[in-house]
């Protein structure tokens, strides 16, 4: 890297963080380059889930979420990052290219890079505390911040909501290559990829809101009390690839955000990778103003509830390619 730029330790620093960002199905679909002046991201397309995500929006919102982690990962080390998202109209797989600025950390930027190594994706049930207002404002404004809209879902739309994942639910449920793809991401016992065994818990018959039923799921979810979840609606006005990838750093935003004031959260796609169900979303919650591009469930995880086990994530040289920087404008 040329002078003026961060150290080789320092850019590999941010991007360790940044893989620890959720995907679906923790796949973990991005693959980054590393320039004499940026840091280059780029769409893994051997990572497709083409049952479960044909359009590859969940990808991109995989992507957008990682690129935003390595966003505060630099700020905190002392880099604000300049950001071109889909810089080679050539190559649709580059997503964005990221150029680093010397940048005095805030104390916010050192709290939400803290934050990426201790958020998890909590699939059980939360506890019955309320939420205080102020923390979900905090974390809609941040997202708002990113060119996302944030809402709420309450009284009739979030009975919508859970319909609408319902019906998703009981459609994947009838889709044999959907179960398959699932089967074979899922129920992992020793693998950097996919969703572990021991982190997915059981679904149970009085779930409000029905989990994606995991393979082999080993998760013990002993919460008794009712549980007070939030649920959240993440939305872009418009629903191409930008704002797809932009849907990403909003939900990182809120996510990072909720981890810093202590709330356990779950991002949740299953009811928008439908059409008609990601229809009902946006005419129910969003009013068909925006497009729905992710849910995220949140709360306080019970007192009693054991610490999640570390999801694993695939070594930082698996995803980084070191091939000559004159490949910057092709597909990694």
């Amino acid at each position: 890297m040329q002078r003026g730029m961060p150290d080789y330790n320092i850019v590999k620093t941010a991007l360790a963080l940044a893989v620890r960002a959720p995907s679906i199905h923790n796949i973990q679909p991005w693959r980054w380059r590393i320039g004499d002046r940026s840091i280059h991201l780029y769409l893994d397309p051997t990572r497709a889930l083409p049952a479960t995500d044909p359009d590859e929006r969940d990808l991109l919102l995989s992507c957008g979420a990682a690129l935003h982690h390595l966003r505060i990962a630099l700020a905190a080390l002392g880099w604000s990052a300049v950001v071109h998202r889909l810089p080679n109209p050539a190559d649709p797989r580059h997503l964005a290219a990221i150029e680093p600025v010397r940048h005095r950390p805030t104390d916010l930027d050192v709290a939400l890079s803290a934050a990426i190594s201790r958020r998890q994706s909590d699939r059980r049930h939360f506890s019955s505390w309320p939420i205080p207002p102020g923390y979900v404002s905090l974390a809609t404004e941040r997202a708002n911040a990113l060119g996302a809209i944030v809402r709420k879902a309450t009284d009739a739309p979030r009975e919508l909501l859970v319909e609408a994942t319902r019906l998703a639910v009981i459609r994947h449920a009838e889709d044999p290559e959907y179960r398959f793809e699932l089967a074979n991401w899922t129920g992992k016992h020793s693998s950097e990829e996919g969703v572990p065994a021991q982190n997915a818990p059981t679904p149970r018959p009085d779930d409000e809101l029905p989990a994606r039923v995991f393979a082999a799921p080993q998760l013990a979810d002993n919460a008794n009390e009712p549980d007070s979840a939030e649920l959240l609606v993440v939305g872009t006005t418009a629903d191409d690839r930008h704002s797809r990838l932009q849907a990403g750093e909003a939900l990182s935003a809120v996510l990072l955000t909720a981890t810093n004031v202590g709330l356990a959260t779950c991002p949740l796609t299953e009811p928008l990778e439908i059409p008609a169900t990601r229809a009902m979303v946006r005419r129910g919650v969003l009013d068909s103003t925006a497009y729905p591009q992710v849910v995220v469930r949140l709360g306080w995880a019970p007192t009693s509830s054991a610490p999640l086990p570390v999801t694993p994530r695939r070594a930082l040289a698996d995803v980084l390619d070191t091939s000559d920087p004159g490949g910057a404008s092709r597909s990694a």
